[in-house]
């Protein structure tokens, strides 16, 4: 490719490492050539690259595979459901993107002081990038946002045979002295894009987390691709799946298609101006982070991290060292 950092990893011989340039440019022909081109697809690639500097191998360029099997580029657009209601095509990091956007601009508007918070939403058909990334945006304009996610069914409910959940996953983003801190997690043992990577590569899933489609236990990517996963820590993170789901009709998720197991994209902005006087809200939070971290440590513990910490990291070492990528995603990504 461009500038000749493409190279197999000696540790990762089933990989390539790419420039940030050059996945790039991977991700973005890949995505015009299933109908996503132009400003949806260096969107939908920026986020997807983010994604694979802060370390979720998963989330990176893989995706692109679990858009050309599920979104259908072209038709009808369905509506995002917002402040100004205008609609937005099947993507729904181009529609989430926007809804992140008017989630920002809601909360400083000239509203009354009392009624400074926004949750503009919106519904799609199929979730492709992390929460993180938009509440980091967020957060940047000093704001504190909460995301949730609802999808169609990935998730087995305890006892069940077939899924009947979202992966659904919830984040939190928090304006710090110290720089933005921001906590995303999934509701599933596993995220559903791992299940699809493994089904790329062939890799064996973690035992007692996915099942096939007549709901016994599988360690096979691609049989799992046709069943569930387990939600999380049993009953509890089930169900907060359950309530993440229920979010998602709030959202709007069952008016495209007319169900309620569907996408759903809540965005819930506050400005912490509106609620404490002189807004020393970063401040405070650089001071709790400071005081978790100061918590004494147990022998051969090097550090006490507090979330987003080991991400930002990963970041700004891997625009360094370049992100590495399956071998079979990219011949996978090449012949869509």
């Amino acid at each position: 490719m461009s500038d000749g950092s493409n190279y197999l990893d000696p540790n990762r011989p089933d990989a390539v490492r790419l420039s940030v340039s050059d996945a790039s440019a991977l991700g973005e022909a890949a995505l015009g050539r299933i109908g996503y081109g132009g400003d949806d697809g260096r969107i939908i690639t920026d986020q997807l690259i983010d994604n694979s500097l802060c370390g979720y191998r998963f989330a990176g360029l893989p995706r692109i595979l679990a858009i050309a099997r599920e979104a259908r580029p072209g038709t009808p657009a369905f509506p995002l459901m917002s402040y100004a209601k205008r609609p937005f095509p099947p993507s729904s990091t181009v529609a989430t993107m926007s809804a992140m956007s008017r989630s920002i601009a809601a909360p400083k508007s000239r509203l009354p002081k009392r009624n400074r918070a926004g949750s503009p939403r919106s519904a799609s058909t199929t979730a492709i990038s992390a929460g993180a990334y938009y509440l980091e945006r967020i957060v940047d304009a000093g704001l504190v946002g909460l995301h949730t996610a609802s999808g169609s069914p990935h998730i087995v409910p305890p006892g069940a045979t077939r899924p009947a959940l979202g992966t659904n996953p919830i984040a939190f983003g928090f304006p710090s002295a110290d720089g933005p801190v921001i906590f995303d997690i999934g509701t599933a043992s596993l995220m559903w894009g791992e299940v699809l990577l493994a089904a790329e590569t062939g890799e064996a899933l973690p035992p007692g987390l996915a099942f096939d489609a007549d709901g016994d236990p599988t360690q096979d990517g691609r049989a799992a691709a046709r069943g569930g996963v387990s939600a999380f820590g049993g009953h509890k993170g089930y169900g907060l799946a359950f309530a993440i789901q229920a979010l998602g009709l709030l959202a709007g998720a069952a008016i495209p298609r007319g169900r309620v197991q569907d996408y759903g994209f809540l965005f819930l902005v506050v400005d912490p101006g509106t609620l404490l006087p002189g807004n020393p809200f970063a401040e405070q939070m650089s001071q709790l982070g400071k005081a978790i971290q100061a918590t004494p440590r147990r022998p051969g513990v090097e550090e006490i991290r507090i979330p987003s910490q080991r991400a930002f990291r990963e970041r700004e070492r891997r625009r360094a060292e370049g992100i590495l990528v399956d071998a079979a995603v990219i011949a996978a990504l090449k012949a869509l």
